[in-house]
């Protein structure tokens, strides 16, 4: 889209502010977002009522009240379902779902994988804690081994998932991660997941700062962030370090490594290609964080084109109704098949 279009409604980031007081804890990630959010809205040179929020529940699931657009806070973990239909039936809206670690990836789980398998075309923020903040400081499917919590007094028995890995494993066609707190680097991920044709998966790390305070301050801290931090741009080399030295590498087995004091020019260096085809090289990106859970990769790991499924499922509608053109009789036998059954 042009500048001009999408400055044609001459939209500003008060537009998107509702009357609705914020209620969250002061200092919740949740506002940085918040902001961000209403800010890059304008960009999309799109008028407010064809702009849906749904969300779940829990603290992120509160952002359609305070979104200017349509929205509906919906149930905990559905929001991806009700997004599904929402945006098959209705592709003229920009269909945006709000969730957290627990909303999407526990009760939720099976929602948010099916909506990525899909490719419908609706974009996912997936706030992540890695906590349960709105009933008061359990664990929750992204928090660390041994975290002692409420819910788990001698820590946390549970693996953790990885939100990336797992959309890469339902091969989702645009998958991306960013940080609350870095204004700059999470408008041009939203800017990017929005471009996108098909579901976008945006995990963003937000601080919760009454159940898990500082759970990304090795991210955000000047002195550590460049040292963990693995910044990612296509066509770049992944390169990284307070002074570059660090690198992501191709071991000699194939598989990605992180090493120190790698010499500029050393062809093993990854460049890093987020339209590569096959999800193999993404979610071996993602899985660097196992080698040391310090380590985060940021940005857009994937970002590929395939047919959606709102467009497919639209052509199939039309095909129908091409064989009997102002007879509902062809899409009704679409609908209900052979087999029906009268219950008396």
């Amino acid at each position: 889209m042009t500048e001009a279009a999408r400055g044609a409604l001459g939209l500003k980031a008060k537009d998107f502010k509702t009357d609705q007081e914020v209620r969250w804890c002061p200092g919740c990630g949740d506002y940085a977002i918040l902001a961000a959010v209403q800010g890059f809205m304008p960009e999309l040179g799109i008028a407010r009522e064809n702009i849906v929020f749904i969300s779940g529940i829990g603290c992120s699931s509160r952002f359609p009240y305070y979104m200017n657009t349509y929205g509906m806070h919906s149930i905990h973990g559905r929001a991806p379902a009700i997004a599904t239909g929402l945006s098959s039936s209705r592709p003229d809206l920009s269909v945006w779902v709000v969730t957290g670690d627990g909303d999407a990836l526990s009760i939720g789980g099976n929602h948010l994988i099916h909506a990525l398998r899909r490719n419908v075309n609706l974009k996912i923020l997936l706030f992540n804690n890695r906590i349960y903040g709105l009933t008061k400081g359990q664990y929750s499917p992204t928090s660390e081994v041994g975290k002692v919590t409420k819910s788990t007094p001698m820590g946390s028995l549970d693996n953790p998932f990885n939100p990336v890995s797992m959309a890469l494993g339902a091969e989702a066609t645009f998958v991306g991660r960013t940080l609350d707190s870095d204004r700059k680097h999470l408008t041009s991920v939203l800017r990017a997941a929005a471009d996108h044709q098909g579901t976008a998966l945006v995990e963003i790390y937000q601080n919760c700062n009454i159940f898990n305070d500082g759970a990304f301050d090795i991210l955000k801290d000047s002195d550590t962030r460049d040292d963990w931090m693995i910044r990612m741009e296509h066509g770049q080399p992944l390169r990284f370090g307070a002074d570059g030295s660090k690198a992501v590498v191709r071991a000699a087995n194939g598989a990605l490594a992180i090493e120190d004091g790698v010499a500029d020019g050393d062809p093993r260096v990854v460049v890093h290609d987020a339209h590569a085809e096959d999800p193999a090289y993404p979610f071996a990106l993602s899985r660097l964080s196992s080698l040391d859970s310090r380590y985060s990769p940021m940005g857009v790991f994937r970002s590929v084109q395939r047919p959606t499924y709102d467009a497919m499922m639209a052509a199939q509608l039309d095909q129908a109704a091409a064989k009997a053109p102002g007879d509902d009789a062809a899409l009704d036998a679409l609908l209900h098949g052979a087999d029906t059954w009268t219950v008396a």
